[in-house]
């Protein structure tokens, strides 16, 4: 299955086109990388899947309902979670009211059960809680569960963003560099979670990446974009093979 289909996306800022005639079938149940240089358009590509920004033309779907020009929180209902290369957290609260906070779409009670705190109310804020803590265990972060989050370390503080996409129940869990500045001890942390995502928990993986090696290691498929175009796409074993991707990574000989 292809729940996730983008097809001749173009996106143009000021008649600079970040993404060029883009085309791309995430497969179910897989890990998908997107690679490619700085300033390549793989964010600009996620920030179209999740409803950022809305391509000047082309056309996005999953599971055939259009995304092209939704919105993050239609998107979201989709089951579609996202977690950022720079960090979306309220660096103020603790990590449990962060997580907390990314279930409010699920909290659909009226203004007077709010106030009485009775009956729906108060079942669907058990229920939210029971799976926030759910996650927080998955992502081992029990010993951080009620620290500021802006008090915790870089990779932590990385942990706490994937989490928070983890608590929307996501089919479709998009990562954009979760890996980024951490140490080795911290990347290797990050890659079991990634796996254990899509193992245990049945979601499909696409995520952004620049260390190769853990690209290479853990992707079953690979799109590589080169200033806004795909240049390649295949298993890590014919990415390699790709002239044009050896070329935009080390450069001609």
């Amino acid at each position: 299955m292809t729940p996730l289909t983008v097809s001749n996306v173009t996106l143009t800022f000021g008649g600079l086109d970040a993404l060029s005639n883009v085309n791309m079938e995430i497969e179910s149940g897989l890990i998908t990388s997107i690679i490619g240089p700085n300033g390549a358009g793989k964010t600009s590509l996620l920030n179209c899947i999740s409803g950022f920004y809305h391509p000047t033309s082309g056309e996005i779907t999953y599971n055939d309902k259009r995304l092209t020009y939704s919105s993050p929180h239609q998107v979201t209902k989709l089951g579609i979670a996202r977690a950022f290369q720079n960090l979306e957290l309220f660096g103020g609260l603790s990590v449990l009211d962060n997580l907390l906070l990314a279930r409010h779409t699920n909290l659909k009670y009226n203004f007077f059960q709010a106030c009485w705190y009775f009956g729906k109310a108060s079942r669907l804020e058990a229920e939210n809680r029971r799976y926030v803590e759910e996650v927080i265990d998955f992502m081992e972060l029990e010993a951080h569960r009620k620290s500021v989050v802006g008090s915790l370390s870089y990779g932590i503080q990385k942990r706490v963003e994937v989490a928070r996409a983890l608590t929307l129940a996501p089919d479709l869990l998009l990562l954009d560099e979760p890996m980024a500045g951490m140490n080795i001890e911290e990347k290797e942390d990050m890659v079991r979670f990634i796996i254990d995502i899509q193992q245990e928990r049945h979601a499909t993986v696409v995520l952004v990446e620049h260390d190769l090696g853990v690209v290479m290691d853990i992707s079953d498929q690979i799109y590589v974009l080169d200033f806004g175009e795909v240049i390649g796409s295949g298993t890590p074993e014919e990415i390699v093979k790709i002239p044009q991707v050896i070329e935009a990574y080390i450069g001609e000989e």
